[in-house]
């Protein structure tokens, strides 16, 4: 489920006002009464506290996890995935472990945090008494043993995600709830609520260490930084994008998740290979190899997952009497899916890769540099940016007049290092942001060559036969013509990259 709420700060004297006619059509439930017992676990260092995540376990309810709001601009309105689990109140449950096990790792979850919760609770319906949304009153004492250590109060509006089919017409289409938290907020606001704060309840009862940054974070830069500072930077951004992103990739709640995080070691593995000659390579290859191993695991299921989609989107195009056709030959694509992702669940479950996340951990604090790393950045890290763009330029030069399909493919992935090697350097050589936009465009469309080109590999290689081996041969016809267009198109993004102007930064 979806959380989303509003919190709102209220003082002693602060009564929760009639919210009657708050929103046209929506009616106003009884006041209730409840008293709650929490109990939050965490790390000894508040590692889930400081990526936003929160495992609670309340009495009468069981296990709530709640995942790490979206990256994006600061907003009052708190939103947050959240899970439920069975289990007892002793010991997380294993399922609820799972999902947090990249935060986690090999430390122990221990309680940080016993909340005792005084709650009052309205409830506005619509006319068919459905749900529209929640406004609690909330008293809370922080526990220390039997001494109450704190006390605070909030209130929070909070709408349930059915809601957007509700409220006759509160909402507007696609206002994710705005329609309906916007006048309760203000119903409140002006009866002397305080303004909307997102803290969480349990972070205001860990106090200011649970506010830390988290575990992982790429830290502000001074104009004449050492190389080591750039690319520690470097690698925390890859290694949190993984971090956040792995509990995603688990739960499947987000279909961009696998790709966000294959995405993050291809980087990685492009940053150990750039900044190689300012690193330890013993230090550096094995943790290559272990990243290219991940990369492989995620790899094979987004690109199955992007051929479905693109497979698909294609078979629209077919008269209507060869859709089914299509669904049925789909089908097997479904199910190798399905078995790639048990195999990624496995190897995300497994020591190996606890191992590798602990490794890269420790990377992003103190990666392993040679003594030139602490020159300045803007002197030495240009050139090792510049390699990558060397071999791309070299490669290219070297196709005949017509490449073959793994010539463009092999292209494609140099242009793609050689946008990593330039955004990695652009916090000391802005120019190279250019470059980087250049350099992804032509992995735009040498991307979708190749996408064109394994679709057709995998519906030639298809078991089927009749009607679906029929529709095969329309898709691979249509992925033909695409292939064909792509190919008229990335000698004109390569002349794009490849001039001069985008190449001042450079030594």
């Amino acid at each position: 489920m979806l959380e989303r709420e509003v919190k709102l700060g209220a003082g002693p004297a602060f009564h929760l006002p009639d919210l009657a006619g708050v929103i046209e059509g929506v009616a106003v439930g009884p006041s209730e009464t409840i008293r709650l017992e929490t109990v939050y676990f965490d790390t000894t260092d508040l590692r889930l506290a400081r990526w936003g995540v929160s495992l609670r376990h309340r009495a009468g309810e069981g296990w709530t996890l709640k995942l790490a709001t979206p990256p994006g601009k600061p907003s009052a309105v708190l939103e947050r995935d959240e899970l439920t689990f069975e289990g007892g109140a002793k010991r997380p449950p294993e399922a609820a472990l799972e999902v947090v096990r990249a935060y986690v790792r090999n430390a122990e979850l221990v309680p940080v945090a016993r909340l005792s919760t005084v709650r009052r609770r309205v409830r506005l319906v619509d006319p068919t008494g459905l749900r529209v949304a929640e406004v609690v009153d909330d008293e809370v004492s922080v526990r220390d043993g039997r001494r109450v250590a704190a006390r605070f109060r909030e209130i929070e509006v909070e709408v349930p995600p059915a809601s957007a089919e509700s409220a006759q017409g509160a909402l507007t289409p696609g206002d994710g709830g705005d329609g309906v938290i916007t006048p309760i907020v203000t119903r409140l606001r002006g009866a002397g609520a305080g303004a909307p704060d997102p803290t969480p309840k349990h972070i205001r009862a860990l106090g200011p260490r649970a506010i830390e940054p988290p575990e992982v974070a790429a830290e502000p830069l001074l104009p004449n930084a050492p190389a080591r500072d750039v690319i520690r930077n470097a690698i925390a951004e890859s290694v949190a994008s993984l971090l956040h992103h792995d509990p995603l990739v688990r739960t499947g709640r987000d279909p961009e998740a696998i790709h966000q995080a294959r995405v993050a070691t291809r980087k990685l593995r492009s940053h150990l290979r750039t900044f190689g000659p300012l690193l330890d390579a013993e230090w550096t290859e094995p943790l290559r190899s272990e990243l290219g191993w991940l990369a492989l695991s995620l790899g094979a299921v987004r690109d199955r997952e992007v051929l479905l989609d693109r497979l698909r989107d294609r078979s629209q195009s077919l008269p209507a009497n060869d859709i089914r056709s299509a669904a049925a030959l789909l089908q097997l694509l479904e199910n190798e899916i399905d078995s790639l992702r048990k195999k990624l669940k496995e190897d995300l479950d497994s020591q190996r890769y606890v191992d590798l996340l602990e490794n890269l951990v420790a990377a992003a604090h103190s990666p392993a540099t040679q003594p030139d790393a602490d020159l300045a950045a803007s002197g030495v890290l240009p050139a090792l940016a510049t390699t990558p763009w060397r071999r791309l330029r070299s490669a290219v030069k070297q196709l005949p007049d017509t490449p073959t399909d793994p010539e463009l493919h092999r292209i494609r992935i140099l242009a793609k290092r050689a946008r990593y090697g330039a955004e990695a350097v652009a916090p000391v050589a802005a120019a190279a942001v250019a470059f980087a936009r250049a350099a992804a465009r032509l992995q735009t469309v040498l991307g979708e060559h190749q996408d064109s080109v394994t679709a057709q590999a995998w519906l030639r290689a298809a078991k089927v036969s009749g009607r679906r081996a029929f529709v095969a041969g329309e898709l691979i016809a249509l992925e033909g013509i695409a292939a064909r267009d792509a190919r008229a198109k990335w000698s004109k993004a390569w002349k794009s990259l490849d001039r001069k102007k985008l190449r001042e930064w450079m030594p």
